[in-house]
C-alpha cells in the first residue's frame, strides 16, 4: 500500500516534467519516523528498496541511505503537523523564483494554497540546507519555493502535496507565458 503510493505520486512528478530521472524526493510521517525516497531513487520506477525508513529525531542504519534532503523533511515534520511531503524541481516555478520574492498563483490556486513565499534569495542553498528556514515558512504555507532551486509541498496524504505541486506549476506555467508575450495578467 505505501509502496504503491509513492510509485503513483513518483510516476506522475516524473511524468510531468515535475522532476528529472534523479531529482525530488517524497515523504511520509508514520509516528516517531518517516519514509523518505533513498538518495538517488528513480521517481519513474521505484520499487520498495527505494523506500527508506528512519527517525524524524534520530539515525539508524538506513539512514545514510536517505535523500540528502533528509534534514529538511526532518525539521518539517518536527516543526508541523504535515503527514506527507513532495519535493520537487517544477520548471516554470523555479524559473519564477529565479526573479521573484513570492510567487502569486492563479485566483483558483491563491485560494487553496495562498502566496508562495521564495525563500533562500541571496544564500548559498546546498542540499538539505535551510531546513529550519524552510519548516518555519511552511507552519503558514502549504508550498514553498526555494531560489533557484525547488518547491516543497506539504499535506495530510501524498496525493495531497502532489497535486499543490502540480497546480502549482501548472499557474506558474501561465505566468511565465503571459510574461514572455509581455501581458500583464493583472489588468484582465
Amino acid at each position: 500500500m505505501i509502496l504503491s503510493q509513492f510509485q503513483s505520486v513518483g510516476h506522475d512528478l516524473f511524468s510531468r516534467g515535475l522532476v528529472c530521472s534523479h531529482s525530488g524526493n517524497l515523504s511520509i510521517r508514520l509516528g516517531e519516523n518517516l519514509i523518505i525516497t533513498r538518495r538517488g531513487s528513480q521517481f519513474n520506477c521505484l520499487e520498495e528498496n527505494d523506500l527508506i525508513e528512519t527517525g524524524i529525531d534520530k539515525n539508524n542504519r538506513a539512514t545514510p541511505l536517505a535523500s540528502v534532503e533528509l534534514p529538511v523533511h526532518r525539521a518539517i515534520y518536527q516543526q508541523t503537523s504535515a503527514q506527507a511531503i513532495v519535493h520537487a524541481h517544477p520548471p516554470h516555478a523555479v524559473a519564477l523564483s529565479l526573479t521573484e520574492t513570492e510567487i502569486i498563483p492563479n485566483a483558483e490556486m491563491l485560494s487553496v494554497i495562498g502566496k508562495v513565499p521564495v525563500l533562500g534569495r541571496g544564500m548559498e542553498v546546498a542540499p538539505g540546507g535551510l531546513a529550519d528556514i524552510i519548516a518555519r515558512a511552511l507552519e503558514g504555507n502549504r508550498v514553498v519555493m526555494v531560489h533557484g532551486h525547488g518547491s516543497f509541498a506539504i499535506g495530510q496524504l501524498l496525493d495531497e502535496a502532489y497535486s499543490f505541486t502540480a497546480e502549482f506549476e501548472a499557474s506558474c506555467q501561465v505566468s511565465c507565458l503571459l510574461k514572455s508575450l509581455k501581458v500583464d495578467s493583472a489588468r484582465d
